[in-house]
């Protein structure tokens, strides 16, 4: 808030209260503030009674940025500003005013956090709990009042630069690791701000291509993890996307935002356009847009002295009020939710204080870098690597030292520190181990590429184990916003130098540093291969900790890795990336798996895939009751036992398939999953119970749910393509 806003607040706050000399009298004014102060009455009453002493021009003046990152509060009524932050890995640095430049801050050096594909493969929400409630106390103590993230768009193709903000290609469980990430930042006053509502998928033509999709793939595939933020979350606030859908754009959209989001769903939150993604002032009047950030700046780079005051819903939102155009009841709705989300933070006196740049945030982190770490492949055991043992380990890979936090958008950090790969490596081989290290190819431009490779391919011969690190980065045309990746092939010759350092050392582990599938030509002749991800600020002790055994690997992937590009749908029917003006989802509902399924195609690797350093035996499943009534439920249970010498967890996973239907279904859709941990030799009876929501799919002639009386599979395994066992049950007419 500027010093005058300041001011002005704490006297119209002093008139308000009747402060005087005397503490009679104050006590007095403070018995009699108005409601809407009262942090005793109820939030809907605070609101009308706020609402209730607010000018046209104020009302408006909420709807719209103030500056980069905030908007207005109301100076004359003591109700602050309200500030936003970019997410959701952690909380972006101070920008000036009105510039994309870092204010120079010395005190926004902030913890990151694995970044959203590491927490969705952890499959543990629990610690999307945790995550949550971790990045709000960093947020809360910025005293941010919305952080603008989740993201939870669709993992549809492998080039999306945005993949890495997501939680992978299935609605289940993405819907089940967005909810308690939500509720754990709104702990502490902070509204979490779900997005890209909806069918954002791509970076390519993002600003102004149009979505072809049907509303059978819209409800079952796209909609789900938004809707169950909104009903199960209770999310605050929800961010509009850049694509236009049913030719209007996505931020005011009268589809998507006033009939479903708003009436169907019942959302009394806020709804946030993305940075430059308002167009017309109608539209965002009518069609449910509550506050427009980022327009005239092209959410970018330009902007001029005046530019908030001519924004859409600013001025020319002001005269149409005006002159009668548009019902005062439009800005009213508007105001009424905005200041439920100023009652809900920042004029909450309740909120926590929170913490920012803690060693328990960072430990939080390296927690969830740890789950979320999977292991693809170990051939031979190779993996893990006894820490006492002496060994001479090369580390190779620009990725081993590169820092992450850096680059990839609106995602960019600030961070108190990042450790490297190559730091947590010597962190837990040295010095029983001696640790050297080759860079082996570089991302930037360089005549000495040939000579990188052949330096370390030198070395690796003379090396006991090879631990290349490398995968995309966070620059352009890699896991960035703005661009989409150009191939599904690592970048910078690094097949090549992989394939050459597998030639002469087989003790080669390769760690991939991606928030997105790649390929590898070299597979085969790699003994042991870690997904690693984005692991922010401890991502290097999180690597390590798994390569040494300290922590035996436990997570699964969110998404399906392709042999080859032209194995994933979006690319097999040319519905990707559209011709600049559309792009046609003509996969509909076969979106990763499901597509495989239907296909017959073997990926690389599968949906839920992921080994671990231990064994796990499932036992028989059984259905119990074999049969569901209209509204009734049915338990799946089996037993999984820990055949191995170690501890460890198990992410057990249950799908299910419609035998016979009247439209056209997947083979299998998840609709459960636990994470359990057990001891050598210990035994758990996993359970799941499955209501008809599980059995139900979309009908578009009905726009309606259906679940037809049948008879249904329920697979349980360890991944897709790896199902462990089978039960039948049959689902009764009503």
């Amino acid at each position: 808030m500027k010093r005058t806003q300041l001011i002005s607040a704490f006297l119209s706050l002093a008139a308000l209260w009747g402060v005087q000399t005397g503490s009679a009298a104050a006590q007095s004014a403070a018995n009699a503030k108005p409601a809407y102060l009262d942090a005793r009455c109820p939030v809907e009453e605070r609101v009308e009674d706020a609402l209730a002493r607010m000018t046209l021009e104020e009302k408006v003046a909420l709807c719209h940025a103030q500056s980069k990152f905030s908007s207005a509060g109301v100076p004359r009524l003591g109700i602050p500003e309200m500030w936003m932050s970019d997410g959701p890995h952690g909380i972006r640095a101070e920008k000036l005013w009105d510039e994309w430049d870092d204010a120079g801050w010395t005190s926004d050096s902030c913890t990151a956090f694995p970044a959203l594909t590491c927490l969705a493969a952890t499959w543990n929400p629990t610690l999307a709990d945790t995550y949550g409630q971790a990045v709000g106390e960093e947020a809360r103590y910025r005293n941010k009042a919305v952080l603008l993230g989740p993201g939870v768009n669709i993992y549809r193709t492998p080039l999306n630069g945005r993949n890495f903000e997501y939680m992978g290609e299935d609605p289940f469980l993405a819907s089940a690791m967005v909810v308690p990430y939500i509720q754990g930042v709104q702990r502490n006053g902070v509204a979490a701000c779900v997005k890209h509502f909806a069918v954002n998928d791509q970076e390519t033509d993002r600003f102004n291509v149009e979505v072809k999709i049907d509303d059978r793939t819209l409800h079952e595939i796209h909609l789900p993890a938004f809707k169950a933020a909104v009903h199960d979350g209770g999310v605050w606030a929800v961010m509009g996307s850049y694509s236009i859908y049913k030719g209007q754009h996505c931020c005011h959209n009268q589809y998507l935002l006033r009939d479903l989001l708003k009436r169907d769903w019942g959302f009394d939150g806020v709804v946030i356009s993305d940075w430059g993604g308002t167009h017309d002032t109608r539209e965002a009047a009518l069609n449910g847009l509550d506050m427009e950030m980022g327009s005239w700046t092209n959410g970018l780079t330009l902007s001029w002295s005046n530019a908030y005051n001519e924004y859409f819903l600013a001025d020319p939102f002001l005269e149409l009020l005006r002159s009668k155009e548009i019902d005062e009841e439009i800005v009213n709705d508007k105001a009424r939710r905005i200041l439920r989300l100023m009652f809900r933070t920042t004029m909450n006196p309740d909120r926590p204080y929170g913490s920012f740049a803690t060693k328990e945030h960072a430990l939080i982190g390296r927690k969830i870098a740890q789950e979320g770490i999977v292991l693809l492949k170990n051939q031979d055991n190779l993996l893990p690597l006894d820490p006492k043992q002496p060994r001479r380990i090369l580390v190779v890979g620009e990725n081993a030292k590169k820092m992450m936090t850096l680059g990839g958008g609106s995602s960019e950090l600030k961070v108190k520190y990042e450790i490297s790969p190559l730091q947590g490596i010597e962190n837990y081989f040295s010095p029983a181990s001696q640790v050297t290290y080759a860079e082996g190819y570089s991302s930037v431009p360089t005549q000495n590429r040939h000579a990188l490779l052949l330096e370390a391919v030198d070395a690796a011969r003379k090396a006991d184990v090879v631990i290349f690190v490398g995968g995309l980065n966070k620059n352009e045309n890699q896991d960035c916003e703005g661009a989409d990746r150009r191939s599904l092939n690592l970048p910078y010759g690094q097949d090549e130098l992989i394939g050459e350092l597998a030639r002469v050392n087989r003790n080669l582990v390769a760690v991939i540093i991606s928030g997105n599938a790649i390929a590898m030509p070299w597979v085969n002749e790699v003994p042991a291969i870690v997904e690693a991800w984005y692991g922010g600020t401890e991502a290097g002790n999180a690597i390590a900790s798994v390569l040494a055994g300290e922590v035996n690997p436990s997570g699964k992937l969110p998404f399906t890795f392709p042999v080859r590009l032209e194995d994933n749908p979006a690319i097999a029917l040319d519905a990707y990336p559209g011709d600049g003006k559309q792009v046609e989802y003509k996969e509909g509902i076969f979106v990763g798996y499901r597509w495989n399924d239907r296909e017959q195609i073997k990926p690389l690797f599968c949906f839920g895939h992921g080994l671990s350093y231990t064994t796990f035996e499932y036992g028989k499943v059984t259905a119990e009751g074999r049969q569901m009534g209209p509204d009734g439920t049915i338990t799946v249970s089996v037993p999984v036992k820990n055949t191995g010498s170690r501890a460890g967890a198990e992410i057990v996973q249950l799908y299910v398939s419609d035998l016979k239907s009247s439209l056209p279904r997947p083979v299998k859709e998840l609709k459960g999953f636990r994470k359990i941990t057990l001891q050598p030799g210990q035994e758990q009876m996993v359970s799941f119970t499955i209501d008809r929501k599980a059995l139900s799919f979309y009908d578009d002639t009905k726009q309606d749910w259906v679940a037809e009386p049948g008879t249904f599979e329920v697979l349980v395994g360890a991944s897709a393509c790896d199902i462990r066992g089978k039960a039948a049950f049959e689902l009764t007419a009503r």
